[in-house]
Formats: structure tokens, C-alpha cells, sequence
């Protein structure tokens, strides 16, 4: 591949990764939103399962940006 095309492909997968994992974020913040327990019990399950989609999401950005300062591809 060339070095323009790597890069073009590296923006539009990081681009749908971003749009997935906010999907994703607002799927599991509506599930959680429709438990039938009060505000505070819920907290916990908003926090963790934000921080775990995008701790993954922030992952994933960080091996797409080594992988293109990769010489040897």
C-alpha cells in the first residue's frame, strides 16, 4: 500500500471504531437507564462501562497510530 492510502485507511477505520464504540456507549447507558433500581445503584454500571468501552476505544487509536508509524508495511 502506499503511505497516502495507509493513511487514508487508518483515519476511516478509526472513524467507525469511534462511531461503534458510541453506539455501543449509548445502547448499554440506555439499558442501564431502563433498570428499575434508583440512581445511585446505577452510577457504578454508567462509570465502569464507560470507562471500559472507551479505555478499549483509546487502545485500539493507540495500536492504529504505531501501526502507521510502522516503516516495514
Amino acid at each position: 500500500m502506499k503511505k497516502i492510502d495507509k493513511k487514508e485507511l487508518i483515519l476511516w477505520i478509526k472513524r467507525i471504531l469511534g462511531f461503534m464504540a458510541m453506539g455501543l456507549w449509548l445502547f448499554v447507558i440506555y439499558e442501564i437507564s431502563q433498570m428499575s433500581v434508583s440512581f445511585m445503584e446505577q452510577a457504578p454500571y454508567c462509570m465502569g462501562s464507560t470507562m471500559l468501552i472507551f479505555l478499549s476505544l483509546t487502545f485500539t487509536y493507540k495500536g492504529l497510530d504505531y501501526w502507521n508509524k510502522k516503516k516495514n508495511f
